[in-house]
């Protein structure tokens, strides 16, 4: 395939996770790389101690080069969880980190389907439902051993390190695996190079087990902040980890981020210290990425677009009211927008939009998925989009979620986003459902803002706001009020759940 758009330079020689951990203990032996506010601290050197201790433990118990071990840790336990993560690796081993927060049905799903050997949790974590024969043990379990003088063998940087199970929102979740250097594009190889300089720490709330929460864990491992999390989100604290100095970067996804401005949290806050606010997994409305400018006065507001098959390629977009629709333009690979058969199509022509990184992912033991949506490095990001002539990506949609409505098809982000700039909706999601004559019909789920509630919310009154920002076939058919959206871990909204409401 040709690119429609690449970025240049050349890459420099792929590393492992466990060698950028070294390299970060050899500067900054004692400086706090991960910490859960009120909880705990890890430094460098104490998590390259115990990613050792692990690493001796787990071959000491037979784990083998390419073994897959379960890790599941809360938030209260990032710290154990950094260290579990990178002693899997040093052993040799394949991590699968997993949400504490999984049905017992979908736990082991996960662990069965990636043959896991063990699994390994978090001492606020209850020993899990495991498939029978697999062995369970604690952090602290392994960090209490006597330990090996025997090094184990290293991984390459062409060796499995992760995997990560795909939230499930359109199908079965989908086992997404990753190589050292696919983790490890663009890691800097200069103490002068390391990311997030302008932070003492950077601020985030995202879960275990999701590709946000692995990108701020290889983050904590290439920027000159630390990693600085919650024991459990709340707009309240949040905010006043916003203010305390040395807060210089906050990433969020859409939901906090309207969560948080919505619950008057940070009203009187001093919010200057930050720089650089980023907000990843899902489409961050116009309006939403407006007030968190506002906000922020002095920081960047950044929207990144990715996925779980697609990272390290990103397209990232720095607020701009002129291009208020747009998710940018490609870094850390190539973009492409193509047709049917993957030929790239010209600027402004809508079609299939494709990223590409320099050492890319792929579904793990699924060869169907994989040719349906991987191809020469290319990954098929299920949207549909178009680029203008300076390169800027514009979704329409998801594949899944494009309602074609009688003659017409309609783009539930735009609907969506023109929901956002109801001064009364707090969040909104639009979904199709069933119509006689029409085949499909708009219908609009929507959470009112608090004080306000549903009293001044009806779809008259809703249809009546957009008639003058979408056209007549785009207008929602049918409201839902709800006092919240279903959401996954990764904090994008379940709409197979949401179909389902409507039919009840």
């Amino acid at each position: 395939m040709a690119a429609a758009t690449v970025t240049g330079g050349a890459a420099p020689a792929p590393r492992t996770l466990p060698e950028l951990l070294d390299w970060r203990t050899s500067l900054h032996p004692d400086q706090v790389a991960v910490e859960v506010h009120g909880v705990a601290t890890l430094t460098f050197a104490q998590w390259s101690a115990g990613a050792n201790a692990v690493a001796a433990a787990l071959r000491q118990r037979g784990l083998g080069h390419g073994d897959r071990v379960g890790l599941l840790f809360g938030a209260r336990d990032w710290t154990r969880f950094a260290v579990a993560y990178c002693g899997v690796l040093r052993a040799g081993g394949v991590a699968v980190p997993l949400s504490d927060r999984l049905a017992a049905g979908q736990l082991g799903y996960a662990l069965t389907h990636c043959a896991a050997s063990a699994v390994v949790h978090g001492d606020a974590t209850p020993a899990p439902p495991v498939p029978p024969g697999v062995p369970t043990w604690t952090a602290n379990d392994l960090l209490a051993g006597p330990g090996s003088a025997l090094a184990p063998a290293g991984p390459r940087p062409g060796d499995l390190a992760q995997i990560l199970y795909t939230s499930g929102t359109t199908d079965r979740p989908k086992g997404v695996a990753a190589s050292h250097a696919n983790l490890t594009v663009g890691a800097p190889t200069h103490p002068r190079r390391l990311a997030l300089a302008h932070s003492r720490r950077f601020l985030h709330a995202f879960a275990i087990g999701t590709n946000a929460g692995q990108t701020m864990l290889v983050n904590a491992l290439t920027a000159k902040a630390a990693a600085l999390t919650l024991p459990r989100f709340t707009p309240a604290r949040f905010a006043r980890l916003v203010e305390a100095p040395g807060t210089g970067t906050v990433f969020v996804v859409p939901s906090i981020a309207v969560e948080l401005l919505d619950s008057g949290a940070l009203g009187g806050r001093d919010t200057s210290g930050v720089q650089l606010v980023g907000s990843t997994a899902a489409p961050l409305a116009p309006a939403v990425a407006a007030r968190l400018a506002e906000a922020f006065p002095q920081a960047t507001v950044v929207n990144y677009y990715t996925s779980t098959e697609a990272a390290p390629a990103q397209t990232t977009m720095i607020y701009d009211p002129s291009r208020r629709d747009a998710v940018g333009r490609p870094v850390g690979g190539q973009l492409m927008v193509a047709d049917a058969d993957g030929n790239p199509l010209p600027a402004g022509t809508t079609g299939d939009v494709w990223l590409r990184s320099r050492h890319p992912r792929a579904y793990y033991r699924d060869e169907a998925a994989n040719r349906a949506t991987f191809r020469d490095g290319w990954v098929r990001m299920g949207d549909v989009g178009r680029m203008d002539a300076d390169g800027y990506l514009y979704l329409t949609d998801r594949h899944q979620d494009v309602i074609k409505t009688g003659a017409f098809k309609v783009s539930t982000i735009e609907v969506e986003a023109a929901l956002h700039e109801h001064p009364l909706v707090a969040e909104a999601a639009v979904v199709g459902v069933p119509h006689p004559v029409l085949g499909s019909a708009v219908a609009a789920a929507v959470v009112p803002r608090p004080p306000a509630g549903p009293a001044g919310l009806s779809l008259p009154v809703l249809r009546g706001f957009l008639a003058d920002r979408l056209a007549d076939h785009q207008l929602p058919a049918r409201l839902l009020l709800l006092d919240r959206l279903p959401r996954n871990e990764g904090g994008k909204v379940l709409k197979r759940q949401l179909t389902d409401l409507f039919d009840n």
